[in-house]
């Protein structure tokens, strides 16, 4: 059997090459680009190319190495980061023309974080503008389309970051995710994914100029997607990593203490107001028995209601999105951003004054709630969308359109208001009368405890296999 390209390795697989020093930092970053300049022009994923920074800084690692330096847990791994997030010297667009020059004097701390593990970073990915939509276009960078062909959006908004992984650009991609936009890329793209929960990933832009508002720190979190669950495991102690910058960042390990077997999992089918299409049931039952042969305690049963902690969430997030982005959207947004936060306005409508104090106060009810329950059954295995990921701009067409790409998805920003972490893993690809594409579940587990949920999706992994192999044959 052929040996596979670097740029085909797992970032778990490419690390223990480096590491062992069969393979340089710089072949493994040579790899990657190369695989950019072959598939980004078709994609649109990377929209700032760092090819030269790269290869000047993969051959000052192996030059330590060669020195005597011991390589990082990282050693090598290519990896993007999204538009969003300052990186030292580049600008910090987020999609907005406005924002064009707005050059970072410093590193996140998830840049730096990964840098510091021996991370390589070979480009910057593509988000829709003010990162605020689930799917990926703007009139800065321009559309990011899914490698699974342009049937499919590739999700929002680390569209990019979703996109440019699945396709073969880096091992690890960065994102962030405030109401989905970790989990609507890992679905769209076939991904796999961990939205952190509240406090477990140290945020902060040098560039800022003002504190975000107390929901958006409260809900928005960093994280990277990756085409396998193991490559989780390998990253995130890394991400987790504290920095003095972020004073509410909670300053624990990413493993702790494993929990008594076997641990039981809650399997929930119910999207509240939605119809679950035929394939996202299969694709629950598919996971279902893949944790159940890997010794999990599943079984279907009922759960927290969702509907109410998400609709109070989402409309909590527009009360303070109104009044602190409002602004800065009407005055620098494209007419295609305003007419889709239009129709969130009335989709969600924006909570003010003392109802808004009241539902934020409320979140408190809603995490209790989910706390009792994940204390007796620590892992829920739930739908992420009712249906198949969208087509590009779906959520640009009208009260139907926002309802389908946004509104449906409770189970996505429910866990960003309430602060738990959720996975995201492809169970199979499905073959729909517009074209194949991936389908994705979430799971949800404790608070702190990405740990387990991402253990949970190796072993499922283990059993339904990757979809990266498949896509790279249609890719070629």
């Amino acid at each position: 059997m052929a040996e596979r390209p670097l740029w085909q390795l797992t970032a778990a697989e490419l690390v223990g090459k480096t590491r062992a020093g069969t393979v340089s930092a710089q072949d493994a970053v040579r790899s990657a680009l190369d695989r950019m300049a072959l598939v980004n022009p078709r994609l649109n994923a990377v929209v700032e190319d760092l090819s030269r920074e790269a290869i000047t800084r993969a051959r000052a690692l192996d030059a330590a190495v060669a020195a005597g330096a011991a390589p990082g847990p990282l050693h090598g791994v290519p990896v993007t980061i999204k538009v969003n997030v300052d990186q030292k010297g580049h600008a910090t667009t987020n999609g907005v023309v406005a924002l064009k020059d707005v050059i970072a004097p410093g590193d996140a701390p998830i840049v730096e974080n990964l840098q510091a593990a021996g991370a390589v970073i070979i480009g910057r990915t593509n988000t829709p503008e003010f990162s605020f939509r689930a799917d990926t276009d703007n009139p800065l960078h321009g559309r990011t389309h899914n490698p699974w062909g342009p049937h499919v959006s590739p999700g929002g908004s680390s569209g990019g970051a979703g996109a440019a992984v699945m396709a073969g650009i880096g091992a690890l991609a960065h994102g962030n995710d405030i109401g989905g936009s970790l989990r609507f890329p890992a679905a769209a793209n076939g991904a796999v994914t961990v939205k952190p929960g509240m406090g477990r990933v140290p945020a902060w832009n040098p560039s800022q100029t003002a504190e975000r508002g107390m929901l958006a720190q409260a809900m928005s979190v960093q994280g990277l997607i990756t085409r396998s669950a193991r490559d989780l495991d390998l990253a995130m102690p890394f991400a987790v990593a504290p920095d003095p910058r972020d004073p509410f960042h909670v300053p624990l390990p990413y493993r702790m203490a494993p929990l008594a077997g076997p641990i039981k999992v809650a399997v929930t089918r119910r999207v509240p107001g939605f119809e679950v299409h035929p394939e996202i049931n299969a694709a629950i039952t598919r996971a279902a028995d893949a944790l159940a042969n890997a010794g999990y305690d599943v079984e279907e049963r009922a759960v927290p209601d969702i509907e109410p902690c998400a609709l109070s969430g989402y409309r909590a997030l527009m009360g303070e999105v109104s009044q602190l982005m409002g602004p800065d959207i009407a005055r620098a947004g494209s007419q295609t951003v305003r007419a889709v936060f239009d129709e969130y306005y009335r989709q969600f409508p924006p909570y003010e004054g003392a109802d808004l104090l009241r539902v934020m106060a409320d979140r408190t009810k809603y995490a209790r709630q989910w706390s009792l329950f994940l204390h007796e059954t620590p892992l829920v295995l739930t739908p992420f969308l009712p249906q198949p990921f969208f087509r590009p701009d779906r959520d640009t067409e009208g009260a139907d359109g926002v309802r389908e790409a946004l509104g449906s998805a409770l189970w996505s920003y429910s866990m960003n208001f309430i602060g738990l972490p959720a996975g995201n893993f492809p169970t199979h690809l499905a073959a729909l009368p517009q074209g194949h594409q991936p389908i994705n579940v979430q799971l949800i587990g404790p608070r702190w405890r990405e740990d387990i949920i991402v253990d949970a999706m190796i072993a499922a992994e283990d059993r339904l296999g990757t979809l990266s192999s498949t896509l790279w044959d249609i890719l070629a």
